[in-house]
């Protein structure tokens, strides 16, 4: 009896150790589950969709972006919000076309408008749940103090508050501009004016090597907006003279070493799996400045226009834990679509304002092979409608743009003149088989037109259309102060 009553007991504790055990283990599962991935965002400026290796560079050496599209997925449909520097950031850290929030063209120093900090950029939404946040490199969405970085989400800041050429050594500093001394900040103070940009990308790496290791214990969001490759070039003595398409393919070369200390230090820290790592531009190449810009080839135009090389951008995204490793992405995405698509996969609520990106998640992950949203829109200058992309199609409403064709280039930092064009009807373009968008098929599909109008009729509503008159419903004002 005695020996029955013992293993009765043995295997009532051989039970209570199973179910201890499996609660343990469920515990971990839930805990690992419920760990925050850390967001890392590379965001360089003016960069071309060809001027990375496994986007058809052959003349500089990207070695670790081209690791990155191997260890991640390639988008080749990615375009920045608009196509130029303030409106384009805004896009990508509001979730919002910029037009929608009042953000237009490039803000100079001393601007009386920027973001206005009733928008959840992308550092508040993560602060919400937990994230330690920082941004190393270029600003550029007001410099007043209440738009300034520390008062949009960012417990960190060292950078420069707007573009790096914004300064009085400008080339065309006295008959066009007045710039005053380009400060650099430290968080809200000014720690020095800047006299010579050469070490200033190793600076912004080191500090973002640094803000990694102090975080690794706890979920974190890093945003590397690099003032680089916007002129003028500046690049570290240990790239100068590297590459074989002159000093920028040398500045990318760099950013490229950039992307390289800023993986390793994920590694280091041992948090690969758990870290979303985006690179990006925020648009074409500023094609006025010839040999000191970059290629969009094989697409059409550069920065400041609504063609493809304007917005069309290359795009890595790399997450081992839920993303494939090699894999190309074909449809259409928005650099508005990167807030939500990190709302969704952080389980983080969305701002509370209208946006208009949506969640790309289940496309980077495999799940759909269809673009988030069925059309997007390309405004340019003070809210004026340039174009639509729908599926395979781009068309493109009557407006004026700037072209370098047939002008004399600009040279070593100083910039050729633009001629202005005018687009005096639609017209539309098939990328699927003219990526170049050198064959206008309006008149063959009439009915393609007819549905894009529609589509763009509606967004004239909601946004408005300066090019139209047309005042929209929904659009919000930018933060002013007096």
């Amino acid at each position: 009896m005695k020996k029955y009553n013992m293993i009765t007991k043995l295997n009532c504790l051989l039970v209570l150790s199973i179910f201890i055990g499996q609660q343990i283990i469920g515990q971990n599962a839930n805990v690992k589950e419920s760990i925050q991935p850390n967001i890392i965002l590379i965001f360089t400026d003016d960069q071309g969709y060809n001027d990375v290796g496994v986007f058809g560079a052959d003349d500089i050496e990207t070695p670790n972006l081209d690791q990155m599209a191997k260890d991640g997925a390639k988008l080749t449909n990615f375009y920045a919000a608009q196509a130029v520097c303030s409106a384009s950031r805004a896009g990508i850290l509001t979730g919002s076309y910029p037009n929608r929030i009042g953000v237009h063209n490039a803000f100079m120093p001393n601007s009386k408008v920027g973001l206005n900090p009733s928008e959840t950029t992308l550092a508040e939404m993560l602060k919400e749940k937990g994230y330690a946040t920082a941004i190393f490199g270029k600003w550029h969405l007001g410099d007043a103090q209440e738009f300034m970085p520390n008062n949009q989400g960012f417990d960190e800041y060292y950078g420069i508050p707007y573009s790096n050429d914004m300064w009085p050594l400008h080339p065309q500093q006295g008959p066009i501009f007045d710039f005053g001394p380009l400060p650099l900040y430290e968080n809200e103070k000014v720690i020095d004016t800047l006299t010579d940009q050469t070490n200033l990308t190793t600076r912004i790496s080191e500090r973002s090597v640094d803000f990694i290791t102090r975080n690794k214990d706890n979920p974190f969001f890093l945003y590397v907006p690099h003032p680089q490759p916007h002129v003028p070039l500046f690049v570290s003595d240990k790239f100068k003279g590297k590459s074989n398409r002159g000093l920028y393919g040398d500045v990318i070369m760099e950013l490229d070493w950039s992307v390289g200390e800023i993986i390793k230090s994920v590694e280091k820290n041992g948090l690969t799996e758990n870290t979303i790592i985006i690179f990006t531009s925020d648009n074409g190449p500023w094609l006025a400045y010839g040999n000191h810009s970059g290629s969009a080839l094989p697409f059409r135009e550069g920065k400041g226009t609504g063609w493809e090389g304007g917005q069309r951008e290359p795009f890595l995204i790399k997450y081992p834990e839920k993303i494939e490793a090699g894999i190309t992405i074909d449809a259409p995405v928005m650099a508005i679509d990167i807030l939500p698509s990190i709302a969704e996969v952080t389980n983080a609520a969305l701002p509370t304002n209208i946006i208009d990106g949506k969640s790309a998640w289940s496309l980077f992950t495999g799940k759909t092979d269809k673009s988030p949203q069925e059309v997007y829109f390309f405004y340019y200058r003070v809210n004026e409608l340039f174009g639509v992309r729908y599926g395979k199609w781009k068309l493109y409403f009557p407006h004026r743009y700037r072209t370098m064709n047939g002008q004399e280039p600009g040279k070593d930092g100083v910039p050729g003149n633009y001629k202005m064009i005018d687009l005096n009807q639609i017209e539309l373009y098939n990328l699927e088989t003219d990526i170049s968008e050198t064959m206008d098929v309006a008149a063959k599909n009439p009915k393609v037109v007819a549905t894009i109008q529609k589509l763009a009729n509606d967004m004239r509503n909601r946004l408005g259309d300066s090019l139209l008159g047309i005042e929209g419903t929904e659009n919000r004002l930018p933060g002013r102060i007096d």
